[in-house]
């Protein structure tokens, strides 16, 4: 069974037992979090769309950790004119581990 999520102005296909990295949610390590704004469900061939959501549908998940990704670095040159501008920047990130998902 999976189903198509939305967090962080993202969409992730999760099934139960994954890991996987979203945008910074607000919650402490360890605590269960309950995300509603589930776009589809399915199990093997039956799939089911919501218009937009999935009506009581919900996944279960737990904060594993908090983090920042890789560095992304920007270079700015305009040639010949003396300018050149370098930016870093790390995203911050929530890992959470998909416990169940209830259709």
């Amino acid at each position: 069974m999976y189903a198509v999520i939305k967090t962080g102005g993202k969409q992730y296909r999760v099934a139960a037992g994954e890991k996987i990295k979203v945008e910074q949610i607000a919650a402490d390590v360890g605590q269960e979090i309950v995300i509603d704004q589930v776009l589809a469900v399915g199990n093997g061939a039956e799939l089911k769309v919501g218009a937009p959501l999935v009506s009581g549908a919900s996944v279960k998940a737990t904060v594993v950790a908090h983090g920042k990704h890789d560095k992304v670095r920007i270079f700015k040159l305009r040639r010949r004119k003396h300018y050149a501008k370098s930016q870093g920047h790390r995203q911050q990130f929530t890992e959470l581990q998909i416990n169940t998902i209830a259709a």
